[in-house]
């Protein structure tokens, strides 16, 4: 099923205005910042957080100038909060080439992510909302806190799911929360409405993510845009392999674990703890979490989406989160 298609097709001409305008924010005159916002644009992803914004927004009304600037600003939030990321995670690759901080060097990096940053606030403020302006400033600080508690993580001894979702609730799912609550409040609808909205953005990232963790079992690099055990190498343990480690109990993949939070785990060793986990039922456990979710998500389609196109491309939305291969 082309998911895709039937994700965009109530919200075309509104997904080509927000691209429209989006390009446009990333214009400089300032030809080495201008190389790295061209390399940024060349792999911009397939748009799933303004859709879903611009989604929400038909939901309760219509898409306007108000959806656009918060859609264009949150989406420049999330790049920023990317380019950040590998710089603190020292990766090279992002959305299947070289990452910013790899091209063009960790202070070019940090300064794009910092004027992009600057730019989302600046779109931002052309909501003149302050309802929006503050939650988007408030979602900037979530996720710098999510950072934070999953490097202050690798300290931490205790290897649990509620420390995962924890983490995952302060980043992705943040994003897709903010998204969902963004586009009902663009519509001006009662904030019953929003907190519903918002709860459904919620469920949407925390399925998102965990779809994300199982990637990184496979073994097609070309496929995923990053090697099989990405996440290990860069101190990060994931809903499989939690699960994989507290049902078994075993102590020598334990201790792997923990060089994994230390860093100073091997190639050969993270082989073993991913072999470890597919054997042990991980990859089936956080997948049947996902569909968890899911059941939990539909809820709102059921009760909470009246038109016809929109609960037809919503659906279609949570079956792909939850079905794709990359």
């Amino acid at each position: 099923m082309d998911y895709l298609s039937i994700i965009r097709r109530p919200i075309e001409d509104e997904l080509s205005d927000f691209i429209e305008l989006f390009n446009r924010s990333l214009y400089h005159d300032n030809g080495l910042l201008q190389q790295a916002l061209d390399h940024i644009r060349q792999r911009a992803g397939k748009r799933m957080r303004p859709i879903l914004i611009l989604l929400m927004a038909r939901n309760y009304g219509k898409v306007t100038d108000v959806t656009q600037h918060a859609a264009v600003g949150l989406e420049l939030l999330h790049t920023a909060s990317l380019v950040h990321d590998d710089v603190v995670d020292e990766s090279s690759e992002r959305r299947g080439q070289e990452s910013v901080n790899q091209m063009f060097g960790n202070k070019v990096a940090v300064l794009v992510g910092d004027y992009i940053l600057s730019t989302a606030l600046l779109n931002v403020s052309f909501t003149h909302s302050e309802t929006i302006v503050r939650y988007l400033s408030n979602l900037g600080r979530t996720l710098s806190d999510g950072e934070i508690l999953q490097l202050s993580n690798i300290d931490n001894e205790e290897i649990s799911e509620e420390v995962y979702y924890n983490i995952i609730k302060n980043k992705t799912a943040a994003l897709f929360e903010a998204c969902a609550g963004i586009g009902a409040l663009s519509a001006g609808v009662a904030e019953e409405n929003v907190d519903k909205a918002k709860l459904f953005g919620q469920q949407l990232g925390i399925i998102f993510q965990i779809r994300d963790d199982i990637f990184d079992y496979y073994d097609d690099e070309k496929k995923i845009g990053k090697p099989t055990g990405n996440d290990m190498a860069e101190g990060k343990l994931t809903l499989p392999v939690i699960y994989a480690l507290n049902s078994t109990g075993d102590k020598e993949m334990l201790e792997l674990a923990n060089k994994v939070k230390k860093h100073t785990i091997s190639a050969d060793e993270i082989a073993t703890l991913v072999d470890f986990t597919i054997k042990n039922g991980g990859i089936e456990y956080a997948d049947k979490r996902m569909w968890d979710f899911h059941r939990d998500a539909q809820t709102f389609l059921e009760n909470d989406v009246k038109e016809p196109a929109i609960k037809e491309a919503l659906q279609a939305y949570l079956d792909f989160v939850i079905e794709r291969n990359l």
